[in-house]
């Protein structure tokens, strides 16, 4: 598990509407990436681009390459549910089905890849997934309880469980605890450090200090106003973005003079 993200020239449109432009980076397998710039930079939209998720609005395309180990994403015949089988994706607020419990939420998407086990390789799978998440001790003991019924900062490790149940080599994160409490922020970002021992791992964030702590390397989007294109102003790793940034732009944003 874990491969290497290589994007090339990627342009990304929503119909005649040009909402990312010209964006290259490579993204290293076994590391946190993030992604900051203030909203509306297409920092969210680029990052559903590697997994293919911005597809699911009409008239959304691309231009360029996105290459994992080398094979475009994008590439004819490719099968999007396939990509996303490979690129799990984690959501802003946590979203489990509200009708399932918390083992059947684990298991979810791999029961929507018609993948079937036996109910004891379903109960180790699901037991595997929840120790990765960090959740496995708080919930073994209600399993058939609903997974709605957890705390909140508890449902996004469930929904990041259920990402890691089918194996992706890379996971997504938008802005997975922009609704969380300090607490429980913390324990994400704790499960962030320990997830990119076996997967590489993207995250979206607005918390500065937050992409300081959790990233390796830092990508600054910027957008020049309303209408205009969202672009790649600058990538580096964390530690030099933060404190040596290169470009006027990145240090204004990091410093808090704008955004």
């Amino acid at each position: 598990m874990s491969k290497r993200i290589d994007i090339k020239d990627l342009n990304v449109y929503y119909g005649d509407f040009l909402a990312v432009q010209d964006v290259s980076l490579r993204i290293e397998p076994r590391s946190v990436t993030a992604f900051i710039g203030p909203s509306g930079c297409g920092k969210s939209t680029f990052l559903r681009t590697l997994n293919r998720m911005h597809e699911v609005i009409p008239g959304a395309r691309v231009e360029g390459s996105v290459l994992m180990d080398g094979d475009d994403l994008y590439g004819p015949g490719v099968d999007p549910v396939n990509v996303r089988r490979q690129v799990g994706m984690v959501f802003q607020r946590a979203n489990p089905f509200p009708t399932m419990s918390i083992k059947e939420n684990v298991l979810a998407g791999v029961k929507l890849n018609d993948r079937r086990i036996s109910a004891s390789a379903a109960n180790e799978l699901a037991e595997r997934a929840l120790r990765g998440a960090n959740l496995w001790e708080e919930v073994k003991d209600r399993l058939d309880k609903p997974g709605s019924g957890l705390s909140g900062g508890q449902q996004q490790r469930l929904c990041i469980a259920r990402a890691i149940a089918v194996q992706p080599e890379v996971i997504l994160m938008d802005e997975p605890c922009s609704a969380l409490d300090p607490i429980s922020t913390l324990a994400i970002e704790d499960l962030i450090n320990d997830l990119k021992n076996d997967y590489t791992v993207v995250i979206v964030t607005h918390n500065m200090q937050q992409a300081a702590r959790v990233s390796d390397r830092t990508a600054f989007f910027n957008i020049a106003g309303t209408g205009k294109p969202g672009r790649l102003i600058e990538y580096n790793d964390t530690d030099k973005m933060f404190s040596r940034p290169e470009v006027q732009a990145t240090e204004d944003y990091v410093s808090g003079r704008f955004g």
